[in-house]
């Protein structure tokens, strides 16, 4: 699938991060709350990532992800958690500040170059919190 832009990223992240799945729902509330965005923002954020195939939301209904969603987001989320991990535990950087550069990393590098950054950490030694 196409990289889709670090917004919605960000949404499909939060989604995941608020227990929802293809069969979990979660509340436009909610996501906007965890993201301090207002629920106007939310329901835009969700007409595009319907567009995209990557969420459903019945009229005015609660938001579940597509397979295709939860995956994505699942992985934007363990992105997250390895760079924040990496920064904090081999860095020593605080984690008020590995937490937001987590966030910017993990939406500008790219797939293949993760995967290569994973293959260096293992060589190296180094136990991250997911394994990939």
């Amino acid at each position: 699938m196409d990289k889709i832009s670090k917004s919605h990223e960000d949404y499909l992240e939060a989604i995941v991060m608020l227990g929802g799945t293809s069969t979990v729902s979660v509340r436009s509330v909610d996501i906007a709350n965890k993201l301090e965005v207002s629920k106007a923002s939310v329901n835009k954020a969700i007409s595009m990532l319907k567009e995209k195939g990557l969420a459903d939301q019945p009229y005015y209904g609660d938001i579940t992800l597509t397979e295709e969603g939860y995956e994505y987001g699942k992985a934007v989320l363990e992105r997250h958690h390895l760079l924040f991990a990496f920064l904090t535990q081999e860095l020593g950087i605080s984690e008020e500040v590995a937490n937001e550069e987590a966030c910017l990393m993990e939406h500008a590098i790219s797939d293949s170059s993760f995967v290569k950054w994973i293959e260096y950490i293992k060589k190296r030694g180094i136990t991250l919190p997911y394994s990939h």
